[in-house]
């Protein structure tokens, strides 16, 4: 089993980041990743925002992807949500995490 990278980006105060962190942890163990690390990062202008594609906290990245990527959203250090069958949320539905976790562990992403 392939252990997948998973970065969380963040601004600094951002009022998801315990929800971000707890849904990672559960979709990591959910797949059999149990305890499996993942970095957490601060974004901390809009340069570096720029840089790394980063359109609003929090963002999750997969092996350096943003598997939730909405194209036409530009770079910001804003707050984030993420669309989902029960409307916008500050975090990816549960199953869609788990499910992107597990396309990084099968190899489907690089």
């Amino acid at each position: 089993m392939t252990q997948p990278e998973v970065e969380l980006l963040l601004v600094a105060d951002c009022p998801h980041e315990a929800a971000a962190i707890d849904a990672i942890r559960h979709a990591l163990d959910d797949i059999g990743l149990l305890g499996a690390p993942f970095k957490t990062r601060t974004v901390t202008s809009q340069q570096q925002a720029d840089a790394l594609g980063f359109t609003g906290s929090p963002t999750i990245l997969i092996n350096g992807i943003d598997l939730f990527a909405q194209p036409r959203l530009p770079p910001s250090l804003a707050c984030r949500l993420y669309p989902t069958l029960d409307g916008p949320a500050a975090v990816p539905s549960l199953p869609e995490l788990r499910r992107a976790l597990q396309l990084a562990v099968d190899g489907t992403i690089v």
